[in-house]
């Protein structure tokens, strides 16, 4: 019966379908076996777009950054499986080689694992191999755009034009279709925006206008001390001018790069451009901020109309003559960018736009050589309002090649390379003037006292109240902010100039920021500048909960000051430490590269730098343990003073004379410290008294105790105690022992009883409370008993010599050590 039954149950089960496994998680391998086709066929897109973007400049230049990508990525990949194939060749290393011919086997356990590693290890190879064949292929793709993008950039420049006759003509005839088809073009977009668009346009226009005047409204404001020049009769300083010329340059160049960004931002967001409208607006807002920008920075050098505030010395008449050149070659040559960009939107004829660039260059060339005629030289002592004298003769002479080499290379037919050295003269000579200026600028506000010589400098000192020392750190740090602003805003520019792309410059900076290789260190600039934040904010939080954990907690609690101490200086150790490892960890140090560099240095520490370890370990010691806290008064050596602070390496003691002492920690820890204020603050005092024999011992016991009593700050419990404690050759010896609630008071009460014991011995006629030494006949006035001991002297017998006390020479007021000379009992001196 159990059998049937058993039977029945095995062919349910059979019958049952048999459960599904669950899905298998790829391994490593796969995963990066599948990342790397996924990269093989971005490749494969990428060069397709390589080849349809072969003549556009810009977005070869985004595509380069795009392969960059892909090949870091790649890498990424390849280094990935290194950690397992490490540890398989480790393992492989284990189970050693198989056993040779006539060896014993090994297990089948061994065997299969062995296996399984050298399939393993085949399959990361393979990957590896695959990762290197797609990251040179990726090499080769990046390389070759770059090498296209140079050839697109030598045959722009370089590229020949034949010009005749019949190309101008077509030029011509080329004028007037281009003139109407830009006037139907304008037309019809203002009319459509008009009728359509009102609405957005006005509101585009007055919000515009808008940012315009705050723009103005707010520079004027912000920074009128530095763009404001006065009517001075003397001349003013040099880094005022500097400040002037640099500041009067960019903060209206600034003003009007932000109103030409707002007012294409708003039109583009009201949607009343067209796309054939939109690049002739966008030309136009350029144009303007690149004309502000030569017209200030012209005016800022070369001030026309106050001579007081020019830069270069040159006269009235030929700064004049120069802004006004050199605004005609920057007005020639944004007209002309204006003209090829309605050109390109028209769809007008290249040799039209051949012939706008030609004009447009021998105009350039024309005005440079009429530069060359103009007389601005003023010799030194003459005034800026003379007549001027005609320039050194390189300078004319470089003003003339360089116009007749502008006209000739375009006569020639190279006009696209005079067009470019043209534009470059006018747009990149302003910007490396600019740039100039403003190195001068921030040369001159970093040196010392020169920043609490200007408008700003006092205005801070009256504003902040800062010292010269704190204006001298500020202008350091304004000097050194100007170089980075020159820098980082200028030199993108010259680049850009150059042919350069924004990609381009966008990929450099994160490569220069992020990814700065040295040998096989990573820096990366903006990890380190993360890591110093961080460390900052840190220190700061740090400091912070140090002062509210001891003025709100500890204060409220009534803790100890020692504890205080310890406490607030241990959190601060810690937050610190703290703060350092996570500063380090986001710079993107390895912790582990610490350790190990630790670990190498530990010879070194352990030699070299033992004191410093040990006066470290004794702080913390100090802290813990507390044998003393800040406050107690504390002798150690020759050392006696009070804890004003326990630091990392030594303790700060400060002596009765106000002299600050460092003692290193581990002195405290290795020697004998004595601790007047340990537990509290009670202590004795002792005060020792010596009087003649003449006076009576038990009278003068009860007069101290009386003495000691009447005292407010002696404890009447301890009692204070009057004790006899030595006999003397001619004097008894007593010590006046009391006990102070706060022993620092020591010196004070001290002074009180030994003034109270002199003058009150003096009234109960106790004797002198000190040694009393006879006087020598030579101290003694003239008069009998003298003149006796002197006639006694004369009928002496042998002499015996006694030295006198030392206190007894000490009161004398003599300059050499006295003896008491017997002779048969009378004393003279030696």
């Amino acid at each position: 019966m159990f059998t049937a039954s058993g039977a029945v149950m095995a062919q349910e089960q059979a019958a049952k379908p048999a459960p599904q496994p669950a899905a298998a998680v790829a391994s490593p391998q796969a995963q990066a076996a599948e990342q790397l086709e996924v990269a093989r066929k971005n490749l494969a897109r990428l060069a397709d777009q390589i080849k349809n973007a072969a003549d556009d400049d810009s977005r070869l230049a985004e595509l380069k950054v795009e392969v960059d990508a892909a090949t870091k990525q790649i890498i990424a990949i390849s280094v990935a499986t290194r950690p397992r194939l490490d540890e398989i060749k480790a393992r492989l290393a284990e189970l050693g080689d198989p056993p040779a011919e006539g060896a014993p086997p090994e297990t089948d356990v061994v065997t299969q694992e062995r296996k399984r590693l050298l399939a393993e290890r085949g399959e990361i190879n393979a990957l590896t191999g695959t990762a290197e064949d797609l990251s040179v292929q990726a090499t080769k793709l990046s390389n070759g755009i770059t090498a296209t993008r140079r050839a697109l950039f030598s045959n722009t420049l370089l590229k020949h034009t034949d010009i005749n006759g019949p190309m101008v003509m077509d030029a011509i005839a080329s004028l007037s279709l281009e003139r109407q088809a830009f006037t139907r073009t304008v037309g019809s977009w203002l009319t459509f925006a008009w009728n359509f668009k009102r609405l957005q346009l006005l509101s585009a226009l007055f919000l515009s206008l808008c940012a315009a005047l705050v723009l103005l409204a707010g520079m004027r404001k912000l920074f009128f001390p530095l763009i404001h020049r006065e009517l001075l009769s003397e001349e003013p300083g040099y880094i005022t001018r500097l400040s002037v010329a640099f500041w009067s340059t960019m903060i209206p160049t600034l003003a009007m790069g932000a109103f030409a960004a707002t007012s294409y931002f708003f039109l583009q967001v009201f949607k009343v451009l067209r796309p054939d409208i939109a690049p002739i607006i966008s030309a136009i807002l350029a144009i303007s901020v690149v004309l502000v920008f030569v017209s200030t920075l012209s005016n800022a050098v070369l001030a026309p109309k106050q001579n007081t505030w020019r830069l270069v010395r040159v006269s009235d008449h030929g700064a004049r003559l120069l802004v006004l050149s050199i605004f005609a070659m920057a007005l020639v040559n944004v007209l002309d960018y204006v003209a090829g960009t309605i050109s390109e939107v028209m769809g007008s004829p290249v040799v039209f736009t051949v012939v706008k660039s030609l004009i447009a260059t021998i105009i350039i060339g024309l005005i440079l050589m009429a530069m060359s005629l103009i007389k601005p030289i003023v010799p030194a002592g003459e005034t800026l309002d003379g007549q001027g004298r005609p320039w050194p003769r390189a300078v004319k002479l470089l003003f003339v090649l360089t116009g007749i080499a502008l006209i000739l290379a375009t006569l020639a037919g190279y006009v696209g390379l005079a067009r470019f050295i043209a534009t470059q003269i006018v747009i990149t000579g302003a910007i490396l003037v600019t740039m100039y200026i403003g190195i001068l600028t921030g040369k001159a506000v970093a040196k010392q006292n020169a920043l609490a010589d200007t408008v700003v400098g006092r205005y801070l000192e009256k504003r902040f109240g800062l010292e010269q020392v704190a204006l001298d750190q500020t202008g350091l740090a304004a000097g050194l902010g100007i170089y980075m602003l020159v820098v980082l805003f200028f030199i993108p520019l010259i680049m850009l100039q150059w042919g350069f792309q924004i990609a381009d410059i966008e990929a450099w900076a994160y490569r220069i920021f992020t990814d700065i290789n040295i040998g096989s260190i990573k820096i990366s600039i903006v990890g380190i500048l993360a890591g110093i934040l961080l460390f900052a904010g840190g220190y700061v939080v740090t400091r912070w909960f140090q002062r509210w954990l001891d003025g709100n907690v500890m204060a409220r609690s009534r803790v100890d000051t020692g504890v205080r101490n310890s406490v607030k200086t241990g959190i601060g150790y810690l937050g610190i430490g703290l703060a350092g490892l996570i500063g380090v960890s986001a710079a993107g140090f390895d912790l582990s590269n610490l350790a190990l560099v630790a670990g190498a240095l530990s010879l070194g520490v352990g030699f070299g730098l033992q004191n410093i370890v040990s006066n470290f370990v004794s702080g913390l010691i100090l802290l813990v343990e507390r044998p003393f806290k800040v406050g107690d008064w504390v002798v150690t050596g020759t050392t006696e003073g009070f804890v004003k602070r326990i630091s990392v390496r030594a303790t700060e003691i400060e002596t009765f004379q106000r002299q600050t002492i460092m003692v290193p920690n581990s002195l405290f820890i290795n020697a004998s410290v004595g601790n007047w204020t340990h537990k509290n603050k009670l202590g004795r005092s002792d005060i020792p008294v010596t009087v003649s024999y003449n006076s009576a011992p038990r009278q003068v016991m009860d007069t101290l105790l009386q003495i000691a009593g009447d005292h407010q700050l002696v404890l009447k419990n301890p009692a204070p105690q009057a004790v006899f404690a030595a006999f003397g050759d001619s004097t008894m010896t007593f010590e006046l022992r009391v006990y102070l609630a706060d022993i620092v008071n020591g010196n004070g009460v001290r002074n009180d009883l030994r003034l109270a014991i002199y003058e009150r011995f003096k009234e109960e006629g106790l004797g002198a409370p000190f040694p009393k030494e006879e006087l020598e006949p030579e101290s003694l006035p003239p008069g009998p008993e003298s003149d006796a001991a002197a006639l006694q002297a004369e009928n002496a017998g042998p002499a015996t010599i006694t030295p006198l006390p030392v206190e007894a020479f000490k009161r004398s007021g003599t300059q050499r050590r006295p003896r008491r000379v017997t002779i048969d009992g009378a004393a003279e001196k030696d």
